[in-house]
């Protein structure tokens, strides 16, 4: 078969559809390997993570005009088709034709009947969850702990690819996390640690304030990327690979702790486009568990009258509000105080933390709790 975009396309797909493949890996390996122009490239990713996105919704387009399951391959490939047709935007000649084309032989008349219905007849969308494309679980939880509105702009928003954000240091980094590092109040002269600093975006900004920073992570891997990325900007940044639920270091020896905890993921699905579709309910409760053992293990690290921030990419408030506050703490507000910043009108209060959603300000959702020890 000669390489065009869509048959790359199509061999990404399907090693993320059936192989359990990652986009963001399978793909750039791909591309590495072909000889398309740069906007071929283009829209090869478009392709590729748009109809991962909508794979919920592209099947059910396809649905309405299959009356047996069709193999891995005429599946992938006829999402390939609905994806261009109803999402992309192609004029429906080239997308139906230049899809048909790389159906065999024995499917090719199936692939060119159905997606010529699918370019004429109008969908009815079942609900916001298949419209949307999102396991119903995702659809759920966002609706139970949000508005409708809020709720439908939020899963509106984490279709569309993200903006890039640079920080004036040159490091390319989404705002709401710039947001979580400024938020921090880092000072110099101040000891500041970093539990969870993989791959280093939060800790070199919170090194560029001028503060002693030290991060820390559980996988080597990821401690290495720190200290590749501290030395890349030039900060002075100690690592060590260590478990934020057993860290070792001093009791009560930190100003500042930022614990970035790992987490579903579920306000940044934009920038993961199979993400949705690997994380489920049961994910998210042994996360909330393990972030509740991180908090437990780093408020002790907190010196009397130091700062404790908490921050997840996602916007639920198992993995967040519920944690509650850690013995010997106070909550500090959205106004902050006389140590912390105030936080931007981006941020509205969510339980005893604050959250900002995806479509707010057209970044990742987070939500952001800032604990302060108290003295006695």
């Amino acid at each position: 078969m000669t390489e065009s975009s869509r048959s790359v396309a199509l061999a990404a797909l399907m090693r993320i559809d059936h192989d359990g493949a990652y986009a963001n890996l399978v793909l750039p390996a791909l591309l590495s390997r072909s000889k398309l122009s740069d906007p071929d490239r283009r829209f090869v990713t478009e392709l590729v993570y748009g109809t991962t996105r909508m794979r919920r919704a592209c099947d059910a387009i396809i649905d309405r005009f299959v009356m047996s399951e069709p193999n891995d391959a005429t599946r992938t490939l006829l999402r390939l088709g609905a994806y261009q047709l109803v999402f992309a935007g192609v004029a429906p000649h080239a997308a139906v034709s230049a899809t048909v084309d790389l159906a065999t032989r024995k499917t090719s008349g199936f692939v060119n009947a159905v997606l010529r219905k699918v370019s004429t007849v109008t969908m009815i969308w079942p609900n916001d969850a298949v419209r949307l494309s999102y396991p119903d679980w995702i659809s759920e939880r966002f609706h139970a702990e949000m508005s409708n509105e809020d709720a439908i702009g939020a899963l509106e928003r984490m279709n569309v690819p993200s903006p890039v954000s640079t920080r004036s240091d040159g490091y390319v980094q989404d705002e709401s996390s710039q947001w979580v590092a400024a938020s921090v109040g880092a000072q110099r002269g101040e000891l500041v640690l970093d539990l969870c600093a993989g791959p280093g975006g939060k800790a070199t900004g919170l090194a560029a304030s001028g503060a002693t920073v030290i991060g820390a992570d559980l996988q080597p891997t990821r401690a290495g990327l720190v200290a590749k990325n501290a030395e890349r900007m030039g900060y002075h940044l100690p690592v060590v690979a260590a478990d934020g639920v057993a860290p070792p270091f001093l009791v009560g020896s930190f100003d500042r702790v930022l614990l970035d905890a790992p987490c579903s993921g579920l306000g940044a699905l934009r920038r993961r486009a199979d993400a949705r579709w690997r994380i489920t309910s049961k994910d998210v409760e042994e996360l909330a568990s393990l972030q509740k053992g991180l908090l437990a293990a780093s408020a002790p690290l907190v010196k009397p009258g130091g700062v404790l921030v908490y921050s997840v990419c996602t916007i639920t408030a198992a993995e967040s509000t519920e944690h509650g506050v850690p013995a010997g703490f106070d909550v500090v507000g959205r106004a902050g105080d006389g140590g912390l910043p105030p936080l931007g009108d981006d941020w509205s209060d969510f339980g005893i933390g604050q959250r900002v959603l995806p479509h707010h300000a057209d970044t990742d959702g987070m939500v952001l709790i800032r604990y302060r020890r108290r003295h006695d």
